[in-house]
């Protein structure tokens, strides 16, 4: 946190986290108000402690991130110079009648003003001075004007955040046909003069204007405002150009090779392994010093002539104007690709790393393209504030379709309001979302460096879920990641099992949204319906895509029974080419035929080409008053109807492709009778299936698997336990299984790949166990609080009472972990024998638990049931039983807002008034004891 760092702190800081369960961090300076403390970002002394923090990690086993730059957001920094930072083509207009001589300075252009406001002061010069002349060019001046409409936009100067700011669209839209312009709005290309060799240094032209009325533009290349951030004071430059590698290597020169040289040689596969580019929120750059020659060599004619259409001018007509806009968001989308991702990627390998990336947010390119390069895809949830739940779908179609078996995502992002009052208990419900989503390396925001040990400690402001030592029960968290790393581990396993794969519209800038209708849920959570589903770009069906005993393959392992084509009348010609091939080797494909190609490349005869391609496999161009299937080849290409009917609509219902595959004879993966939530992976030795309660309250309800023949299994990755599930029912390659999940409960259904017998619906074989309460151990209790953090040494509790309805201040307000200790018996005739499995069930609790019973630690208990098995702990007499609870922070800071001439809390943010009301804390029981009817357990071994 911008200077405030500590040897002692990073050793305390990743020990913690090594003791937790944490096997990753990202280690990133940010700037977000605290104070400056005193070791500057990139000094030696910094540098001495980013060694420390890698060769910690590499003793404590832990995987260490870099981010690409200071902040969060980019790659860039004070050594960035003007001339290799990110740019935009800008011009001015002057204007002249002739026939006469011309000698004139032309003005100097301003750059454009920055998307996120002010350029800081440090950069204010560096921003303002730096141009480069390109291009003089002049034409006859239309009589009529008529500005491309969101120019901006189309000619990437601005690309707003498409997850804080509404109304920003996921991809633009390329019709068939344009509205016309009006008669002399577009400049013939024909007519446009370069007259660039005229302009001399001083900025002075020398022309003879010819007859009539002409405009002349002067095109220079300027900063586009993006600056390092939120990054900390040190560390604030300008960010490097995107599209040019030799300013992309300077800035690693300047800031990870002089790390590599200072960490030394480091260990294999723990350490520092890996480099990241988080969340793009650079803005859009349209111009880099050799964009005019990769233009041509990509799209095959010289871009200079429509170099007036970057500031919305018409050139030729509308649509060519359009389709030249298209083509330069398309080469600046390959460029983010080729010459920022994949070239960082390629440094990587030179020096031992592998590459994660967040392709979303500001990005002008295609997300899709741009995180395929990554060796760990990425997208992020929030657990207040934006919801950016489009980006984990992505992140994880990605990850399926190219074959990498893991899906990270920045988890868990907190915003003003979070304020600590979030524990894993109240996080479990999103959690499983995004591990049905595809998430499987959660990466929490935010574990702040604490260089000191007051509590809770330096934070990072409001933002984040505050995930670090300086939590209250912070002890306890490791119960919680190992449900988290039982669950990761599991769904790595294998390949995920789709049906539909979405093809995104061509062009950039491009986010993958599947239709609303094959998820419920809420917008924020949104959990995908019975066939599955994953998005693909055009590129990545092009290059990698076959087909495969009637599905879509991909080389990683990814299989899909239906295509579904974006509600889009434009096509390349190779797009149009790969589906036919596709479809003729026996893919099941859905959408209409396009009708043109959104290109300028090979115009106008690109179109005739699109349309000759399309006839062939579509049948014809004139859509069938029903939805039926074409044959091609041996697929078929199903369109007509109501299918992509209304225009709004990218891609038809869910209800129209779980139509086309029923009548394939497929089956819904999953169903239920309940609110639940899946996922499902395959491996060559078992169906794994993730099941989740959506809701707070317990769910009973049959679950319909598409598996046939084996006998399920019910994987409990809360408990760790693995045991039989002797109730189903199989029939027409389906098996039924009764399901009973707690509020919010989880389990894996796991079937093994054997023979399964028929299934015997007795009592004795009920796939849950029937728990009944047989004592309750009502009170007194000692209680013991911390008092280190205000707490009493030592309390009589005659009943379990929430700690705010105390009389004493110093248990109202606490915050922290107490201790309650009681001593009983078993209750007589209750235990059937030793072998009679004993729980000791808690109640209620605010908000985590840890049980030991005789010494013996049973282990905590973070989400319902608030249950423990004691069974080899207990004794029939002289039990002596110990319950640790933890509540959270909000307590105590109001207490110190009340009392502020002796504060508990040690903190840089301090959201609490005396006035806040407080949170419930401690254990409000009833504390029972219980036994349980258990269903078959499988071999010891197994488990």
């Amino acid at each position: 946190m911008d200077g405030n760092l500590s040897r002692e702190g990073m050793t305390r800081d990743l020990e913690a986290m090594k003791a937790a369960g944490l096997g990753h961090v990202l280690f990133l300076e940010v700037n977000v108000g605290v104070p400056r403390g005193s070791v500057n970002f990139l000094s030696d002394a910094w540098q001495d402690l980013f060694a420390h923090a890698v060769h910690e990690s590499e003793r404590l086993g832990i995987e260490l991130m870099l981010g690409s730059g200071p902040g969060w957001a980019g790659s860039g920094g004070p050594w960035v110079k003007p001339g290799d930072s990110m740019q935009h083509l800008v011009a001015s207009k002057v204007e002249a009648q002739g026939p006469v001589p011309f000698s004139e300075k032309l003005p100097v252009p301003p750059p454009r003003k920055p998307f996120f406001g002010p350029v800081p002061r440090e950069i204010q010069t560096p921003w303002s001075e730096f141009y480069k002349d390109v291009a003089v060019l002049a034409f006859p001046t239309p009589p009529v004007s008529e500005m491309i409409p969101d120019v901006d936009e189309k000619a990437l100067v601005y690309r707003p955040p498409f997850t804080s700011q509404p109304g920003v669209r996921p991809n633009f839209p390329s019709p068939a046909q344009y509205p016309p312009e009006a008669a002399g709005v577009a400049v013939p290309p024909d007519r446009i003069i370069d007259l660039t060799a005229r302009l001399k240094p001083d900025g002075t032209l020398d022309w003879q204007v010819p007859p009539g009325k002409w405009t002349v533009m002067r095109f220079v290349s300027r900063n586009n405002g993006a600056v390092t951030r939120p990054a900390p004071q040190p560390g604030l430059g300008l960010e490097c150009d995107k599209w040019d590698t030799a300013a992309f290597d300077a800035h690693l020169r300047n800031y990870v090779d002089k790390l590599i040289a200072r960490v030394g040689p480091r260990e294999p596969g723990r350490g520092w392994t890996m480099l990241h580019i988080d969340s793009w929120e650079m803005g859009a750059q349209n111009w880099t010093p050799r964009f005019r020659e990769e233009f041509q060599r990509r799209r095959g004619y010289d871009p200079q002539s429509f170099y007036p259409a970057l500031v919305g001018q018409m050139v030729g007509s509308r649509e060519q104007t359009e389709r030249f806009l298209w083509d330069l968001r398309q080469t600046g989308s390959e460029l983010n690709v080729e010459k920022h991702a994949e070239h960082l990627k390629e440094f990587g390998r030179r020096h031992r790393f592998t590459l994660s990336i967040e392709p979303y947010d500001m990005h002008p390119g295609n997300d899709f393209d741009f995180g395929a390069v990554a060796d760990l895809p990425m997208g992020e949830f929030w657990s207040l504030g934006f919801n950016s739940s489009f980006s984990c779908q992505q992140a994880s179609s990605i990850a399926h379709v190219m074959g990498r078996p893991v899906v990270g995502a920045e988890s868990f992002t907190g915003a003003p309001g979070e304020d600590w009052q979030l524990f894993p208990g109240s996080m479990k419900n999103q959690g499983d979302w995004a591990l049905a989503v595809g998430i499987n390396r959660f990466t929490y925001h935010t574990f702040a460096h604490k260089p000191d040990a007051g509590r809770p400690g330096m934070v990072m402001g409001p933002y984040g879920v505050h995930w670090d030592r300086g939590q209250t029960w912070w002890p306890m968290a490791d119960a919680y990641h190992r449900y988290i790393t039982r669950c990761q581990y599991i769904l790595r396993q294998g390949r995920t099992v789709s049906d539909v794969l979405y093809l995104m519209p061509e062009g950039a800038p491009n986010v993958f949204q599947p239709p609303a209708s094959a998820s419920d849920g809420d917008a924020r959570l949104p959990d995908r319906r019975g066939f599955n589903y994953d998005g693909c770009s055009s590129t990545a069906l092009i290059k990698l895509a076959s087909v495969s005993k009637g599905r879509i393959v991909f080389p990683g392992g990814a299989s899909y029974a239906l295509l579904v084509l974006p509600n889009r009348p434009t096509m390349t010609p190779a797009l149009v080419e790969k589906i036919g091939v596709l479809a003729r080797a026996g893919a099941a494909v859905v959408g209409p035929p396009p009708l043109k190609s959104p290109s300028l490349v090979g115009y106008p005869a690109c179109d005739r080409e699109v349309a000759t391609r399309a006839q062939a496999v579509w049948g014809g161009m004139s859509a069938p008053t029903t939805l039926i299937p074409h044959r091609c080849g041996k697929g078929q290409v199903f369109w007509g109807g109501t299918v992509n009917s209304d225009a709004a609509d990218l891609y038809p219902a869910y209800d129209v492709t779980a139509g086309i595959l029923a009548a394939q004879g497929l089956a819904p993966d999953f169903a239920s009778s309940g609110p639940l939530r899946y996922t499902h992976r395959s491996t060559p030795d078992r169906e794994i299936y993730f099941v989740a309660n959506r809701t707070g309250e317990p769910v009973r309800a049959i679950g319909t698997f598409r598996v046939a023949g084996q006998v399920p299994e019910l994987w409990d990755a809360v408990t760790g336990t693995i045991r039989a599930l002797p109730e189903y029912h199989s029939s027409g390659g389906l098996t039924s299984v009764p399901l009973q999940l707690d509020a919010f409960g989880s389990g894996f259904v796991i079937f093994p790949h054997r023979r399964a017998v028929a299934a015997t619906r007795t009592a004795a074989q009920s796939n849950f166990a029937t728990f009944k309460p047989i004592g309750t151990l009502d009170g007194p209790w000692d209680v013991a609080f911390d008092t280190s953090l205000g707490g009493p040494a030592h309390a009589q509790f005659e009943t379990l009472v929430d700690w705010t309805a105390r009389p004493e201040p110093e248990i109202q307000y606490f915050s922290g972990i107490a201790l309650y200790r009681k001593s009983f018996d078993l209750p007589q005739g209750g235990v059937a024998d030793d072998k009679t499995p004993v729980y000791l069930d808690l109640g209620t609790v605010h908000s985590m638990a840890r049980v030991r019973v005789n010494g013996q630690d049973c282990g905590v208990v973070w989400t319902p049931p608030w249950r423990v098995d004691i069974t080899r702990s207990v004794k029939p007499t002289g039990n002596h039983l110990e319950i640790e609870v933890a509540n959270l922070w909000p307590n105590r800071m109001i207490g110190d807002a009340k009392f502020p001439e002796k504060p508990i809390t040690q903190t840089t943010y301090r959201p609490y008034k005396a006035s806040h009301a407080l949170l419930p804390s401690g254990l409000l029981g009833p504390v029972r004891i219980e036994t349980a009817e258990t269903v078959p357990a499988l071999p010891a071994n197994r488990q």
